[in-house]
């Protein structure tokens, strides 16, 4: 463990513990609230229906209405923000629990925070920058195969 200190489980745990929640605080839940923040904005602008319309035809292959290609927009940037956009667009009705959250869920997880991976994981272990756009690219089509399977599962 990092803290020297801890001896015992019981100060493992608090350790833990606290650890947990400074990351919950301090990284979680504001990706979440920016999340709503930019999904409301997109609504009442006009854009989110726009996206919608752009986008339809190719989630609609994935049996997903246009508006959640936002939530893999978000997910590609922050893992948060993706669950984040995924939970207002529930909100506001425009996806539902069963067969949209279930189909996003998986493509959220093997897609999201590429961009935060890539930058601070593939350059921290050394993978050379030429290898990231095929990392991306992998982790993209995987979650579209995921998406594609969800759909006929569900």
């Amino acid at each position: 463990m990092a803290d020297a200190k801890i001896t015992n489980v019981y100060d493992a745990f608090i350790a833990g513990a606290r650890n947990g929640w400074n990351i919950g605080v301090n990284s979680t839940l504001p990706n979440v609230l920016m999340a709503f923040a930019i999904i409301r904005i997109l609504d009442i602008t006009g854009a989110l229906a726009l996206i919608g319309r752009v986008f339809e035809p190719i989630m609609m292959i994935f049996g997903l209405p246009g508006v959640a290609a936002t939530v893999l927009m978000a997910a590609f940037m922050s893992m948060g923000g993706g669950v984040g956009v995924a939970v207002g667009l529930l909100a506001a009705g425009s996806l539902t629990v069963g067969s949209h959250i279930a189909t996003l869920l998986p493509a959220i997880y093997l897609m999201g925070s590429m961009v935060q991976y890539v930058g601070r994981i593939a350059g921290t272990i050394g993978i050379p920058p030429k290898y990231n756009t095929h990392m991306i690219i992998v982790s993209i089509i995987n979650a579209f195969l995921c998406m594609f399977v969800m759909n006929i599962i569900t």
